[in-house]
């Protein structure tokens, strides 16, 4: 662990205000934020800032929730972010996502041609920064113009996320 979570005797009202975009009340203390969050608050404002992208990402996109952690999977996988992976494959159930689709998004193979066309989509910007052609008329065939923009959007927000739990060695959350 390169950066471990801001203990709480150091939480102020910075920390608060950061957190206070995404959390409820009652979830505003070191336990139940989680390692996460409690993690990223080291720098309040930054964190301020990236949770109400987030906010947007898991609570307003146009992007089907399914697709979204169908999505967000993959990129966990391919970066091998396990806090991330193990965060949303419970949160994927919530949504819809069977074992088989859990599994899949892990082997990169789709239940069908749109799962397949977002793991695809995963893959290439990890790869490339780029969405080939082909993908990208596969998902404009099953997503309008803002479902496909909010699509890229959380595959690199949750990439960079992924990159910032591995490099700050961000520990899973204990059980409850």
């Amino acid at each position: 662990m390169r950066l471990a979570p801001l203990p709480a005797d150091q939480w102020d009202d910075d920390v608060l205000r950061a957190l206070s975009v995404m959390l409820p009340e009652e979830r505003l203390n070191p336990e139940a934020a989680g390692n996460l969050l409690a993690t990223l608050v080291r720098h309040p404002h930054l964190t301020r800032a990236f949770l109400r992208f987030n906010v947007h990402l898991l609570f307003r996109s146009t992007l089907p929730d399914r697709l979204r952690e169908l999505a967000i999977l993959r990129v966990a996988h391919v970066l091998g972010s396990e806090y991330e992976w193990r965060h949303h494959v419970s949160m994927g159930r919530e949504v819809g996502l069977t074992d088989a689709a859990i599994e899949g998004a892990a082997q990169g193979r789709g239940a069908d041609e749109l799962d397949q066309a977002v793991l695809d989509a995963v893959d290439q910007l990890q790869d490339k920064a780029n969405i080939s052609d082909q993908t990208w008329a596969e998902l404009s065939a099953h997503l309008d113009e803002r479902q496909r923009m909010d699509l890229v959007f959380t595959i690199g927000c949750y990439g960079a996320l992924a990159m910032a739990i591995n490099t700050f060695g961000v520990e899973p959350d204990q059980e409850r």
